[in-house]
Order: C-alpha cells, then structure tokens, then sequence
C-alpha cells in the first residue's frame, strides 16, 4: 500500500467516524467536535485530490468560522437536552425509515457508479495549483454565475426570516427613538441648575 493509499484511508475513516459520531454523540459540544473533526478530514481528502483551494475554505469557511460559531451557540444557549431527547424519542420510528429509504438509494447509486474515463493519467498528473481556483472561479461567475447570485438571494431572504421570527419587541426596554432626537428643543433638552456651595441638588 503506497502512502497516497494509506492517507486516503485515514482520511476517509476519519470523515466517515466523525461524522457518524456528530449524529450520535449525546453531548452537543462533542457532536461539534466531532464535526470539527469530519471537516479537517475532508479538506485532507481535497488535498489528496488536487484541490488546495478548496480544502483550504473548507478549513476557514467551516472549521473556523460555522463550526465555532456552533460551538459558542451550542455552549452559551441554556436548552434542556432531556426534553429534546425525549421528543426525539417519538419520531424515531420514522426517522429511522427515512434512513434506511436514503442507505438504500445510496447503495443502487454506488451499486452503477464508476470511475471516468482517464482517471490514471489524473492520479499520475494531478492538476497545478493554481489551476482548480481559476477553474472554481469560472465555473462559478461564468457559467454558474445566475445560479450563484439565486443562491445569494435565497440565503439573504432565509437569513431575514429567521431574524422577522425570532424577533420580539419587549414593552419593557427603553429603546432609542431617533426621530424624537432629532426634534427635540434645544432649550428645552438641558436645563442649567445654579449650585451653590455646600449644597445639593
């Protein structure tokens, strides 16, 4: 076994049991972890294979930014897993359906799947390094480049959604009124009081 050989099934393991592991462990932050972990061993399968570039924003995009950001959530949130868990427990049966319908599609896809043609000379040969950026970039803001900007819009609009939802006006807080500051009444916005010495307001 060569040592690319040996790298790729390390890498592999490590995806496959990290993120096996996100789904089962009981802990939140250990299902973080575990899919802190499911990440950096992807983006060493996308340097196995030639693409720096992307292995690189798959370990700044998602390790350093979303799975942190999961973790702070996961860590700073007050939730209660016994009610969670018991909720989950009444939708196990048909979660558990919905898993073995997808395995199955899963086995028929990779039951016809094969390698394309060529796939010896692009082991032998990989790509530059340079070359799969400028091959990303203009697959995404040329050919892609409508689809890209839909998938913008639609992460903007879901993003607003969440924030119209979850957002709630508390009759309790003083919050600031702008208009109000812009008219107000210069002399009537401060009043002078003459102190004297010795004694209070």
């Amino acid at each position: 076994m060569t040592v690319i050989a040996f790298t790729f099934y390390l890498f592999a393991v490590s995806t496959l049991l990290g993120g096996l592991m996100t789904v089962l462990a009981r802990n939140p932050v250990h299902s973080v972890l575990w899919l802190i972990l499911a990440f950096l061993s992807s983006a060493g399968l996308f340097i196995i294979l030639g693409a720096e570039f992307v292995a690189m924003l798959l370990i700044i995009v998602y390790v350093g930014a979303v799975a942190v950001l999961f973790l702070f959530v996961v860590m700073m949130l007050d939730i209660d897993f016994a009610a969670l868990k018991a909720e989950m427990s009444k939708y196990l049966p048909i979660g558990l359906l919905i898993g073995i319908v997808i395995l199955m599609q899963l086995v028929v896809a990779f039951g016809a799947w094969d390698y394309s043609a060529g796939i010896d000379d692009r082991l032998v040969a990989p790509s530059a390094v340079g070359e799969n950026t400028n091959l990303l970039g203009l697959l995404i803001y040329d050919r892609y480049i409508i689809l890209f900007q839909l998938a913008g819009l639609i992460l903007l609009v879901a993003m607003i959604g969440a924030i119209v939802l979850t957002l709630r006006h508390r009759t309790d807080i003083k919050r600031q009124n702008i208009i109000a500051q812009m008219h107000r009444d210069p002399a009537k916005a401060m009043e002078l009081k003459d102190v004297k010495p010795g004694q209070g307001l």
